[in-house]
């Protein structure tokens, strides 16, 4: 009885802290928690795996990034089988629970190995770990797309990423706190405990679902006559959404509309993996050989990320999308990156990439992300997870291809570090034209629903 009360009580109050409608207060809580799940299990990893690339050193990078594609090759067939036979109340959970197995295998094999096989799991798990972050990230961002209609996703994915930035700074901060007293190694299984309580999150709110559909009676002009019934019932959680194991890179090269996101994709990634190089490099110069010392450095950047990023959702987010729209939303993070890079150029040093660092991951995370994540609500339910998927993984890895030979080329021909970075400033520019058309495109497509 007393935890109903404190349930409905947290939905009352989530309804009035945001525009947030009858019936979908508990929802709301739910895609919260389940998103702070979600980055506490990762945020507890970044540093590890951010520190184990170090480790290995920066001149192998580039092989590492070409190792995660190739993994997301794998990987991706045997996600795209799980979403055409399985519901989703059944491959949301089965993919979680995937990882937190291999978890447990990188734990035992960890504390077996000896030091020289300590740096080649730690590729390993440097690879494996990029591939899980997009996987779990992109694994919770199409269940959003599916239960929220697209006015409920400008609504209330600002809030939505709240729970992960908490998640995520609660996971930064325990790596930060028991890095040394705990060992790097033990966190491995903290991460997979909070992964498991994702997975359950997720079943928790597949059964809150039809009060959210109730909560918006919009039709849905894209579901097919199966998708209909089942969103007429209330739920999708239970319907098979079927098709072939590819349909998401068949779509994706269709639509002009998912090849534009996939553009939008790789400019964001190039970019990233460019001020990621740049961030090992600095970063080694400035500590050495104190893995520790990286390990906690990683760590408090992470942790000033996501209390930036948390501020401006509170306060800013919502009422940026209100105001500005999906697509001068989406401009933001370029126009950061543009000007980052050009600064970083002029002086390539640790505080001036620290300050560049946190407020264009904020951008990201805090404006950025909702805003990319509605464009996808807008779309047919396969192509919520399977052609968002391919975009989120695939192509994502593939952007973090281009730039990590892209980096380590221009680096074998003489390319310090201000002309590396300056050479992000046109691409930058580029990206930002695409965003402003993105905005368009989604406008139109959501005045056709």
């Amino acid at each position: 009885m007393a935890a109903s009360k404190a349930g409905g009580g947290l939905s009352t109050w989530a309804r009035n802290a945001v525009d947030a409608r009858p019936g979908e207060g508990a929802a709301l809580v739910w895609s919260c928690a389940y998103y702070f799940f979600v980055l506490c299990a990762y945020y507890v990893l970044r540093p590890i795996r951010d520190e184990m690339g170090a480790a290995g050193g920066v001149d192998n990078l580039a092989w590492l990034f070409t190792g995660t594609l190739g993994a997301m090759l794998l990987v991706q067939p045997f996600y795209g089988a799980l979403v055409a036979k399985l519901p989703r109340r059944r491959f949301v959970p089965l993919t979680y629970r995937f990882f937190i197995a291999n978890l447990v295998v990188f734990f035992v094999l960890l504390k077996m190995a000896d030091a020289s096989q300590s740096v080649w799991i730690g590729r390993v798990f440097f690879i494996w770990t990029s591939v899980f972050n997009l996987f779990v990230v992109s694994v919770f961002w199409s269940f959003m797309a599916d239960i929220f209609r697209p006015g409920q996703g400008k609504r209330l994915f600002g809030i939505v990423a709240v729970g992960g930035t908490v998640g995520a700074v609660l996971g930064s901060t325990i790596t930060t706190a028991l890095a040394k007293p705990l060992g790097s190694i033990n966190l491995l299984l903290v991460s997979a405990l909070i992964l498991e309580l994702a997975a359950r999150a997720s079943h928790a709110l597949d059964e809150r679902e039809p009060l959210l559909r109730a909560a918006d009676a919009t039709p849905d002009a894209n579901a097919s006559p199966r998708e209909a019934g089942a969103a007429a019932d209330g739920s999708n959680a239970d319907t098979v959404i079927g098709g072939g194991v590819l349909d998401g890179v068949k779509h994706v090269l269709k639509s002009p509309y998912l090849i534009g996101i996939a553009v939008l994709m790789l400019c964001f990634t190039i970019a990233s993996t460019f001020l990621y190089f740049q961030q090992v490099d600095i970063v080694a110069q400035a500590f050495a050989d104190d893995r520790d010392a990286r390990t906690r450095t990683f760590g408090l950047i992470d942790l000033a990320v996501n209390i930036l990023t948390l501020v401006t959702q509170l306060f800013l987010t919502g009422r940026v999308v209100k105001w500005f729209g999906v697509g001068a939303t989406l401009a933001f993070l370029p126009v950061v990156t543009l000007i980052g890079f050009a600064v970083l150029g002029v002086s390539p040093v640790l505080p001036v990439l620290i300050v560049f660092l946190v407020i264009r991951r904020a951008g990201n995370f805090a404006i950025q992300r909702p805003a990319r994540e509605a464009l996808y609500t807008v779309l047919p339910r396969g192509d919520k997870y399977k052609a968002k998927n391919f975009n989120d993984t695939f192509v994502y890895r593939l952007g973090d291809q281009m730039g990590a030979w892209s980096y380590t080329w221009m680096g074998v021909f003489g390319l310090g570090l201000s002309a590396l970075a300056f050479s992000m400033v046109p691409l930058s520019a580029a990206w930002l034209a695409l965003a402003l058309w993105l905005g368009r495109r989604y406008k139109e497509q959501e005045a056709a629903r």
